[in-house]
């Protein structure tokens, strides 16, 4: 995965700043990266003016989030943050964030550290959507230098908020795969999350643990980030992987939580599609037990279980025994914009679920716009459509402001490119 300075911006004074609703967020996104756009398509909307005041009025308003991640109030940090989340999952805000991201990164230090269930888990997600915004790189490096002692030690803490904990569970996932430099130290985050969910696994006499469904959902949040960071080990890492854990896994799917056994079988799919990847001659010597176990959850009757639970179990699994028995995958088609992406293997799946989970709707957006994003899917950078051409294909106004800004971002980084001093820290 390619990898794509230091000024700390401070806002005015504001007063106590509501989070944006969901009509705000409909509408802010039509202004997103710049205030700049195509002359005819400002004619069409109204005029440059309009649209300068509304990025002003959007910029005036994060401001005044910033500042209330400091209040004395909880409620209003806990909105400040949630503002933040929802404008940073629905536009593109490079330039705006990059010169605020150490303010903003010491604001998410001081929530993890002194604040409470649902400000800490706010926190957790800001600060992965905050590297989303950077991209990978030296300045989402910076934050997650700051911030990734935080994580470790509140996922560590057995006395820590469990809600807390789940939410750094994810986060830290994300933010490993986007900011961490340096294969070792993701090396070091994968034990983190295998000291949880390994306490899953079946004893030494093959009884399962009795674990509470909070405890529960932390493993499964510890697993699935760990299986995110799978698509980026080494092979001698994998093989070990392979050795170690795969025969332990099936254990999962005999657990009580049906997500717990849908994130194992998704994990079990994910490393025989890696494994065939090394080797297409790969064999596991408990295939066929394996098998037999992932058929019996495809085809689950058992009258204990919640009836929505089944069937979202029984479409998952015939997926995951495709995969192990045949090293199939059911492709699905994400369409946005002009363009579409197929997801086609269980690695770029694992990938997408990861993305989604935290920028939610606007995922679509993201996969338009965000230059990032679009490297990791390679996509290629932004497409750019004429006026005449969007005005022929009707789309809508929102995809106008997109491509128009997108369009000017191009032409600025063109400019920029030789005079840009900042250092290519190379692949990761």
């Amino acid at each position: 995965m390619p990898r794509n300075k230091k000024k700390k911006g401070k806002g005015g004074q504001h007063g106590a700043v509501q989070p944006f609703s969901d009509e705000d967020a409909s509408i802010e996104t039509l202004s997103h990266c710049s205030s700049f756009s195509d002359v005819t398509s400002v004619a069409d909307e109204g005029g440059e003016a309009s649209e300068d005041t509304a990025q002003e009025d959007f910029q005036y308003k994060l401001k005044g989030f910033i500042d209330s991640t400091v209040d004395k109030s909880a409620k209003t940090r806990q909105g400040a943050l949630d503002g933040l989340k929802t404008a940073m999952a629905t536009r593109i805000l490079y330039e705006f964030i990059s010169e605020r991201r150490m303010t903003i990164t010491d604001s998410i230090e001081r929530c993890l550290k002194k604040g409470k269930g649902e400000e800490q888990r706010a926190a957790a997600s800001l600060a992965c959507l905050l590297c989303i915004q950077l991209g990978s790189g030296i300045e989402s490096e910076e934050v997650f230098k700051t911030l990734k002692p935080i994580f470790k030690n509140i996922l560590a803490d057995g006395s820590a908020n469990i809600q807390a904990r789940q939410a750094v569970a994810t986060s830290l996932g994300l933010c490993t795969l986007v900011a961490e430099d340096d294969f070792l130290d993701v090396q070091a985050t994968m034990e983190c999350f295998e000291s949880l969910f390994t306490r899953s696994y079946a004893r030494v006499d093959g009884t399962c643990p009795s674990i509470s469904p909070q405890m529960s959902q932390l493993h499964v949040n510890a697993l699935l980030s760990w299986a995110l960071l799978l698509t980026i080990c080494s092979v001698n890492q994998l093989k070990g992987v392979l050795k170690t854990h795969l025969p332990r896994l099936q254990q999962l799917l005999e657990s009580d939580d049906v997500n717990m056994r849908i994130a194992a079988g998704e994990t079990i799919a994910l490393l025989f599609e890696l494994a065939r990847d090394i080797d297409s001659e790969f064999e596991f010597d408990e295939w066929e037990e394996l098998c037999n176990k992932l058929n019996a959850l495809a085809t689950d009757c058992n009258k204990h279980r919640a009836k929505t639970d089944k069937r979202k179990q029984r479409s998952v699994f015939r997926d995951v025994l495709k995969a192990v028995e045949e090293g199939d995958f059911q492709s699905e088609t994400i369409r946005f914009g002009t363009e579409r992406m197929t997801i086609d293997s269980w690695v770029r799946k694992r990938t997408y679920d990861a993305f989604r989970e935290f920028v939610g709707s606007g995922m679509n957006y993201h996969l338009q716009a965000n230059e990032f994003i679009r490297d990791v899917f390679e996509l290629g950078p932004p497409i750019l459509v004429d006026s005449a051409t969007m005005k022929a294909m009707k789309i809508s106004r929102f995809e106008r402001h997109l491509h128009n800004s997108a369009a000017f971002k191009a032409r600025t980084k063109a400019r920029s490119k030789f005079r840009d001093k900042r250092v290519d820290v190379g692949e990761f």
